[in-house]
């Protein structure tokens, strides 16, 4: 039986957030959550507390190391209640290549924001149509975890900004203009979706255009 909710959490503030020319010498996957980070993700639990009160949940989260331990705030949080936990490297960030010069990055996202960003291809790196054909493949796995008789009542991803638009993108069925009209979401921001009578799900977070 489908879960009641499917709950999508940006990562907390990381390390490449605060500092960007830290690219430059760090992979991507590598970037670590700063003190800050790590309260959000606390945060980010207990607003997940609230929302499932009781009820299970079953994880599904980015293997990059911001999104990991985010996770495991959200996890010191919640407990028991998280029942199985995923790690998918479909969920992981867009990918930008290799280490990159921040004056490179500032670049390609001037470039990127002006072609758009679901077509745009960054040199050895993904599209936004790339990431949307992986998270595609995951979704029918999670599709098929669905089927279990015995699913906990919520499912959690724990992914990235462009990642998680993208999901919802794929979830709600946007059009390529809708996504890219959505802006990305903060550190630790929460959005939920809720089955309705219908069988579908629906988004009852507020977007920010």
């Amino acid at each position: 039986m489908k879960p009641k909710r499917i709950i999508l959490v940006r990562h907390g503030e990381s390390e490449g957030n605060v500092e960007g020319t830290l690219y430059d010498s760090v992979p991507d996957y590598a970037l670590k959550l700063t003190e800050n980070g790590k309260q959000q993700a606390k945060n980010a639990g207990e607003k997940i507390n609230e929302i499932i009160g009781e009820e299970s949940i079953h994880s599904y989260v980015s293997p990059f190391h911001r999104t990991r331990e985010t996770f495991a705030h959200i996890e010191s949080v919640i407990g028991a209640k998280n029942v199985k936990t995923i790690e998918d490297s479909r969920i992981r960030e867009q990918d930008w290549g290799n280490l990159r010069s921040y004056d490179n990055e500032k670049r390609i996202m001037k470039e990127r924001g002006e072609y758009g960003i679901f077509y745009f291809h960054i040199e050895n790196g993904e599209s936004g149509a790339n990431v949307y054909d992986r998270t595609s493949t995951f979704f029918e796995m999670v599709h098929r975890d669905f089927l279990r008789a015995d699913y906990p009542e919520n499912s959690l991803v724990v992914t990235h900004g462009v990642t998680l638009r993208i999901l919802l993108m794929r979830i709600l069925n946007w059009s390529v203009e809708e996504f890219e009209d959505v802006y990305n979401p903060e550190n630790c921001e929460i959005f939920v979706l809720e089955l309705n009578d219908k069988d579908e799900y629906e988004l009852i977070t507020p977007l920010r255009k």
